[in-house]
C-alpha cells in the first residue's frame, strides 16, 4: 500500500513517471560507479576489502581498499537493500560475518542464507561463472583465515572527526575480483554480463504480476521501494510500502476478502507501482540529486529535463549563470554602468540562447523539492513540470527584474540577480567570531523554498523578507562585519 508523505501529491504519481522516463532516456549513460546511473537491482556500498580468486575459486590474494577506491557497485535483493539491523544477506558482495564461515563466535545462520542465496543462483539458467568462482571459494569455509594470514585485519575507517575507528571483523564489507582466462574484466562491479545474470535473476525469482499504476501495464510490483536518495545512509523513503504478507491497511476493499485473498486484494484494489518503474525512477532521482541540485541538510532541490538536456541552475547569480553559458574561448564584456541596463540585458540573452537552442518548446522540464521531517520519512514538498521555453521565461525574467550592480569584494562586480543563498544571508545570516556567514538551517531552508517560488511560479517576492533586508541595510551599525 502506498502511502503519501505530503498531502501535496496524494496519489498522483507523475513525478514517479517523468523520473521513469529521464532514466529511459539517460540509459546510455548507465555506469556501473560513483554518481552515474545505477542498474536495477543494484547499489553502491563501500567495501573495505578485496579478495582475488582465480576462474575455479582459489584464493590468491587480498587488499584493504582506500576510500577514493571502495565504492563497489553490488547486486542486491529488496530485502538486502533496505536491511537495517535484520539478517538479510546480499547475494555477491557481502560482510565477513554473511560470507566467511569459519568466522569466530559468528551470527548463527547467516553464512548459511548467503551461501543458499548464492546457490541458488548458481544453479539457475542465469548463472555466471564469477558468482560459481566465489561460490566454490566461500565453501572452502576459509575466508577469515585467508584474511587473517594477508595480515588484513584490523580494518580501521575514517571515522566523523577525521580519525580511524577499528571495525569488528564481521563488519568488514569484502568485495571479489576473478581473474579468469576468458574474461577481460576481472572485477565484479564492472562485468556487466554479471551485473545482466543478476538482474535476470532476480526478476525470474519474482515473478508474481500485478497492476501498475504508473504505466498501465501487468508486471512484477514492487514491495520494497528504494532508500539512499540524497546521500550514502539516508533513510528516508518517498514511497512507504507494506508486505504481501503483513498487510496492515484498515480502510475499505470494493469487495470484501477473506484472509487468503489478501494479496489479491493488495495488488488489485490498491495503489501499486511496478518493481523496474520504482527502481529506476528513484535511481534517476538519485543521480539528478547527485550531479545536480541545491542541497541543505535533509533539503534538496533539483531540476531537470526529462530528456536529459542540459539546464540553467536556478540557484546560481546571474554572474556565474552567465560563466556557465559562455564558451571558454569568449572574453567577458567589461561592464558599463552607465548604459541602463542593456548590455546587461543582451549578456542574459545570449547565456539563455544557447539554452533554447537546446531545449524544444515541447522538452519537459520538472522542478522537484525534496525534504524530511524525521531521517525515516521523505516528503515531496515543491513540484512543477513546465515546458522548456516556460522555464527559461522565468529564469530570465527572474534575473531581469531583480537586477542591480553587485560586490562581492574588490574584483567581483556584476549586473544582475543575486543567488537564493545570497539573499538569505543578507536577511538572516550573521558573521562568527572567525568572519563566517552563519544562517540558521530551518531559517535558510524555508527562505529558499520560498524563493524557488519567486523564481519558478513568478510570484512576488515575500513582503517579510523585503522588510528584514531594508531594515538590515538602513541599520549599518548594527551590523557585524
Amino acid at each position: 500500500m502506498l502511502k503519501p508523505k505530503h498531502p501535496s501529491w496524494g496519489f498522483d504519481m507523475s513525478w514517479m513517471r517523468k523520473l521513469y522516463e529521464t532514466y529511459e532516456n539517460a540509459a546510455d549513460r548507465l555506469e556501473p560507479l560513483g554518481d552515474k546511473l545505477w542498474p536495477i537491482s543494484h547499489m553502491v556500498k563501500n567495501a573495505h576489502v578485496e579478495i582475488t580468486l582465480d576462474g575455479k575459486g582459489n584464493f590468491k590474494r587480498a587488499k584493504i581498499l582506500e576510500r577514493s577506491m571502495s565504492a563497489t557497485l553490488i547486486p542486491v535483493t529488496e530485502s538486502s537493500a533496505g536491511r537495517t539491523s535484520g539478517a538479510v544477506p546480499h547475494p555477491l558482495a557481502e560482510e565477513i560475518g554473511y560470507c566467511a564461515a569459519d568466522l569466530p563466535k559468528a551470527k548463527q545462520g547467516r553464512y548459511e542464507m548467503y551461501e543458499e542465496q548464492l546457490t541458488n543462483w548458481c544453479t539457475s539458467d542465469f548463472s555466471h561463472p564469477k558468482a560459481e568462482a566465489v561460490l566454490n571459494y566461500v565453501r572452502k569455509r576459509s575466508v577469515w583465515c585467508d584474511l587473517g594470514k594477508e595480515g588484513v585485519f584490523p580494518v580501521k575507517v575514517e571515522n566523523a572527526q577525521g580519525g580511524k575507528t577499528k571495525l569488528t571483523d564481521d563488519k568488514v564489507f569484502v568485495r571479489w575480483v576473478v581473474e579468469g582466462e576468458d574474461s577481460p574484466c576481472s572485477e565484479t562491479w564492472s562485468d556487466r554480463s554479471l551485473i545482466d545474470a543478476w538482474i535476470a535473476f532476480d526478476n525470474d525469482l519474482h515473478c508474481q504480476a500485478g497492476f501498475c499504476i504508473v504505466t498501465g501495464k501487468q508486471t512484477r510490483l514492487d514491495q520494497n521501494h528504494p532508500r539512499f536518495i540524497r546521500f550514502p545512509g539516508d533513510g528516508g523513503k518517498l514511497v512507504s510500502s507494506n508486505d504481501f504478507d503483513g498487510y496492515t491497511f484498515r480502510g475499505k476493499f470494493i469487495d470484501s476478502k477473506s484472509k487468503a485473498d489478501k494479496e489479491s486484494a493488495y495488488q488489485h484494489q490498491s495503489c501499486s507501482v511496478g518493481f523496474e518503474v520504482s527502481q529506476k525512477a528513484h535511481n534517476a532521482l538519485r543521480w539528478l540529486i547527485g550531479r545536480q541540485s541545491y542541497r541543505k541538510d535533509y533539503q534538496a532541490i533539483v531540476a531537470w529535463s526529462v530528456g536529459v538536456k542540459k539546464v540553467p541552475d536556478l540557484f546560481q547569480n546571474t554572474m556565474l549563470l552567465e560563466l556557465a553559458a559562455r564558451n571558454s574561448d569568449e572574453q567577458e564584456e567589461p561592464i558599463d554602468i552607465g548604459d541602463a541596463g542593456q548590455s546587461f540585458a543582451l549578456k542574459l540573452k545570449k547565456a539563455l540562447a544557447g539554452y533554447r537552442a537546446n531545449l524544444d518548446v515541447t522538452d519537459d522540464i520538472v522542478v522537484m523539492g525534496l525534504d524530511s521531517a524525521t531521517p525515516g520519512r521523505m516528503a515531496i514538498t515543491y513540484y512543477r513540470e513546465m515546458n522548456g521555453s516556460e522555464f527559461l521565461d522565468r529564469i530570465e525574467s527572474w534575473h531581469e527584474q531583480f537586477a542591480w550592480p553587485q560586490n562581492f569584494g574588490e574584483d567581483k562586480h556584476f549586473i544582475g540577480a543575486p543567488s537564493p543563498r545570497d539573499i538569505v544571508e543578507a536577511a538572516y545570516g550573521r558573521r562568527d567570531d572567525k568572519g563566517k556567514m552563519q544562517v540558521d538551517d530551518k531559517l535558510q531552508k524555508v527562505t529558499v523554498e520560498r524563493l524557488l517560488a519567486c523564481i519558478v511560479d513568478g510570484s512576488p517576492i515575500p513582503r517579510d523578507l523585503m522588510e528584514v533586508a531594508l531594515r538590515r541595510a538602513t541599520n549599518r551599525q548594527g551590523m557585524k562585519y
